[in-house]
C-alpha cells in the first residue's frame, strides 16, 4: 500500500482551512494558541474582541491600516514632521528604480505585517533578490492569513523609505502603544517595547504610562533581564500616540524615536488578530474590560 507523503498531507491540511469560513477559522485558530474557544456573542477577554473587530471592522480601517495612505491620516493630524521620508513608491520596481534608491534605505509593503527588507549598503544587495522579494510580497493576500477582513480592501504597493538609525548606528526599538479610549481623557495607555527587534537578541517589554514594567508577555518575545531606561520624551510618545487614537475606542499605535525624536510606524486596530497568547492569561481578562 502507498501512503501519501508528508508534504501532500500538509497541502491538503493548509488547503482545507483555506475553505472554512472567517469565523470558524479564527475560533480553532484561538482555540489553538490562547487555549479555549472564544465567545463571538459575549465577549469578554481583548483576544476575543479583538477577533470581533477581524470579522466586523471599522470601515476606517482599511485606508487607516494602509500604510500609504495612513500618511494622509498622521500629516493632518500631527505634522509632516512625524512621517518617516518616502524615497519612492512606485507602481512597478524596476532595475532603474532600484540603480535611483541610496546607499541604504529600507524596502516595505503596505498591506501586511512583516514585510520590511533593511539595506545598509545597497553595493551588498541586489536588484534581483529585492524584486523576487517584493514579488513574492505583492502575490501575498494578507487576508488570508488571518482573516482580519479590513486588509481585503488594501491595493499592494511596494514603497522605499529612509533608513531610521539611532545614536549607535541601530535600528531603534518600536514602541507599541495600546491605546484604550478613556472618555474624554486621556486613553489608558500601554507600551510594548521591541528592541533589536532585526538582531539576534530580540526582546519584548511592556510597561504602563509611567514607565513602570508590567508582568506581561506577547509570545513569542521574552522579556528583557532588566527594564530599559525611561525615554527621555516619554511624554511626547505618550501625546503622539494619543492624538493619533483620537476617536477610536482602541487603536495600537507604532512609534520609533531615534536620538529623542519621533517617527510613526502604523496603525494596528486587530493586533495579533486575536489570537495572540498574553502571559499571564489574566491579562487578556484585564484589558478586555478596557476595550468596550
Amino acid at each position: 500500500m502507498t501512503y501519501p507523503s508528508q508534504s501532500i498531507i500538509q497541502w491538503t491540511k493548509d488547503n482545507a482551512k483555506q475553505l472554512l469560513p472567517d469565523a470558524v477559522f479564527l475560533s480553532l485558530l484561538h482555540r489553538k494558541r490562547i487555549g479555549r474557544f472564544p465567545k463571538l456573542f459575549h465577549p469578554t477577554t481583548y483576544n476575543e474582541k479583538i477577533l470581533l473587530r477581524c470579522l466586523r471592522p471599522d470601515s476606517r480601517y482599511s485606508a487607516l491600516t494602509d500604510k500609504l495612505t495612513v500618511r494622509d491620516y498622521v500629516r493632518e493630524k500631527i505634522g509632516e514632521k512625524y512621517l518617516i521620508p518616502i524615497i519612492s513608491a512606485p507602481s512597478d520596481f524596476t532595475q532603474n528604480i532600484f540603480d535611483m534608491l541610496p546607499n541604504s534605505f529600507v524596502m516595505k509593503a503596505n498591506h501586511g505585517n512583516n514585510f520590511v527588507e533593511i539595506v545598509r549598503d545597497k553595493s551588498q544587495q541586489s536588484f534581483d533578490h529585492l524584486q523576487l522579494l517584493a514579488s513574492q510580497w505583492l502575490s501575498t493576500n494578507f487576508y488570508k492569513n488571518a482573516r482580519e477582513r479590513h486588509y481585503r480592501g488594501i491595493q499592494p504597493r511596494i514603497y522605499f523609505e529612509s533608513l531610521l538609525l539611532d545614536e549607535h548606528g541601530m535600528i531603534p526599538a518600536d514602541y507599541k502603544v495600546h491605546c484604550f479610549a478613556n472618555g474624554s481623557g486621556r486613553p489608558v495607555m500601554f507600551i510594548f517595547v521591541i528592541s533589536d527587534r532585526f538582531g539576534s537578541n530580540t526582546r519584548g517589554d511592556t510597561y504602563d504610562a509611567q514607565w513602570n514594567r508590567i508582568d506581561l508577555e506577547f509570545a513569542p518575545y521574552v522579556r528583557s533581564t532588566r527594564p530599559a531606561p525611561r525615554p527621555n520624551n516619554l511624554e511626547l510618545l505618550l501625546d503622539t500616540a494619543a492624538h493619533l487614537s483620537e476617536g477610536f475606542d482602541y487603536v495600537r499605535v507604532d512609534l520609533y524615536s531615534p536620538s529623542d525624536r519621533v517617527f510613526f510606524g502604523e496603525l494596528t486596530f486587530t493586533p495579533g488578530a486575536g489570537v495572540s497568547p498574553m502571559l499571564p492569561d489574566r491579562v487578556d481578562y484585564e484589558w478586555g474590560r478596557l476595550l468596550t
